[in-house]
């Protein structure tokens, strides 16, 4: 049950700012990529949420460590944290590949990813602020749907992208830089939905 003392209201706070530093990093790489090669700026945003991510992942999993009482199952926090992290490292990672490939121009599909990686952090973050005072998955199964959706719009747009690249008149060295970067903004629309499915199982098993 989430009945919780006033102190383990904190968990869910740092959820739900490391939740917010998603959606501010999907921005930055949606603004890289409509102002390329202009990208500097864009870049050190996105290194900027991911250094303000990862304190608050540590912040977490200290305070988890020496909580007695907890929202809910050690495992499932240790999950969830860690997967709103990884969404952030993936797009850090990814804008960080930019400059080291020396990549001329932007693709239009991968514009359209960037997309999609903001309406699926944006659901993502609405469904983690549900989650301090749900007790229902019918209470987050609107966003939770929607993660979802923009997951299977990305398959879409990859599975397109993929295609291009490898029908036969691109420059090899540009299929392989750019089959990274599509895989690794697939990685990370991917990996809304498998925090979409961590606060699923919270919600089903503390309801």
């Amino acid at each position: 049950m989430f009945n919780l003392l006033p102190r383990d209201t904190v968990f869910f706070s740092l959820f739900e700012s490391m939740a917010r530093h998603g959606v501010q990093a999907a921005g930055h790489l949606h603004e890289l990529a409509t102002k390329f090669p202009d990208i500097t700026a864009s870049i050190q945003r996105i290194r900027e949420e991911e250094h303000g991510a990862d304190e608050l992942a540590h912040a977490a999993l200290e305070r988890l460590d020496r909580t007695f009482i907890t929202p809910f199952d050690r495992e499932d926090i240790h999950t969830l944290v860690g997967g709103l992290d990884d969404i952030i490292d993936g797009v850090d990672a990814l804008a960080k590949r930019f400059p080291l490939f020396h990549v001329k121009s932007m693709e239009p599909v991968f514009l359209k990813q960037t997309d999609v990686l903001i309406a699926a952090t944006r659901s993502l973050d609405e469904a983690v602020g549900r989650l301090r005072k749900s007790r229902k998955l019918s209470d987050l199964s609107s966003n939770l749907i929607e993660i979802h959706h923009q997951e299977s719009i990305g398959d879409d747009n990859h599975h397109a992208a993929m295609s291009r690249l490898f029908q036969g008149d691109i420059d090899t060295l540009e299929v392989i830089k750019w089959k990274e970067l599509y895989d690794l903004i697939e990685d990370a629309i991917d990996g809304c939905e498998d925090v979409g499915n961590t606060l699923e199982r919270i919600v089903l098993k503390n309801g």
